[in-house]
């Protein structure tokens, strides 16, 4: 089992985040996380990325209680795991290649690192991943320089880099248009799929959770209310999920898409 949580409660101050959350997902699964804003998604999230400590419960990682581990054991679990930002925390001035090669700052020396800054070390590494989401021409182009959504696609492409074993993404596509949403998450399942690799994923678009993930969770107000399988979750399921939230439930099943994406 890659990752188990028995019983894991989150207090953020005098708010109750998550509530004795008892969930178990294999190794090589993919799962979408849904519900509607302030639900615990990316609380969630933050403990099954070490981020933070539950407050109450466990979390087991890869065989391993983080908590129970010393400092440095914990830093080299966590260069197991990537996460990506919805605001993928970038400087301005870096280079693309730069922040896509720090994906692998956990794995290397302090002195590789350095060097990095000064010669990317592995420039057609970077490049092919990049090409994979359609920003292969923005290689050596500062951060500052692009968009939200190719900001979010260099997140991306910096945790695909990495090479983990689990593979968390909070709202990942959020700032992108519906067709490079579709091919960035394809893109991230694929790899996900071929090198077997757990991928944890929140998304506020309910219709690319159904359509790109086999198992679906919805959360409301800290608890899960369902985990399902991605084809028994009904219209039903959804509206009690986001009771007097403004949404629409998409219609089901929804049809795959065929898509061409501009190398932008």
């Amino acid at each position: 089992m890659t990752l188990r949580l028995s019983d894991a409660s989150l207090r953020h101050g005098q708010v109750q985040a998550l509530h004795g959350i008892d969930l178990q997902i294999a190794g090589g699964e993919r799962v979408a996380i849904i519900g509607p804003s302030g639900a615990g998604k990316s609380s969630l999230l933050q403990l099954l990325g070490t981020a933070i400590e539950p407050s109450t419960g466990t979390v087991e990682l890869l065989d391993m209680a983080p908590w129970r581990l010393s400092a440095g054991a914990r830093q080299r679990l966590r260069a197991r795991i990537a996460l990506i930002h919805q605001a993928p925390p970038l400087p301005p001035r870096q280079r693309v290649v730069t922040a896509v090669l720090a994906g692998r700052l956990g794995q290397w020396s302090t002195l590789r690192g350095l060097l990095n800054l000064l010669h990317p070390a592995d420039v057609p590494g970077v490049r092919e991943v990049l090409t994979d989401l359609g920003m292969a021409e923005k290689i050596f182009v500062q951060c500052g320089q692009l968009s939200g959504g190719q900001l979010q696609r260099v997140g991306i492409a910096r945790a695909l880099y990495q090479q983990p074993e689990i593979l968390l993404a909070d709202e990942p596509v959020s700032a992108m248009d519906p067709v490079l949403a579709e091919h960035s998450l394809k893109t991230l399942n694929q790899h996900a799929s071929e090198r077997g690799v757990t991928l944890i994923a929140s998304l506020h678009a309910v219709e690319l959770a159904l359509a790109h993930f086999p198992r679906v969770i919805g959360i409301r107000e800290g608890r899960i209310v369902f985990d399902r399988p991605a084809s028994e979750v009904s219209s039903e399921m959804l509206d009690a999920l986001y009771a007097n939230e403004q949404l629409v439930s998409p219609p089901l099943p929804l049809p795959a898409l065929s898509l061409q994406i501009p190398r932008c």
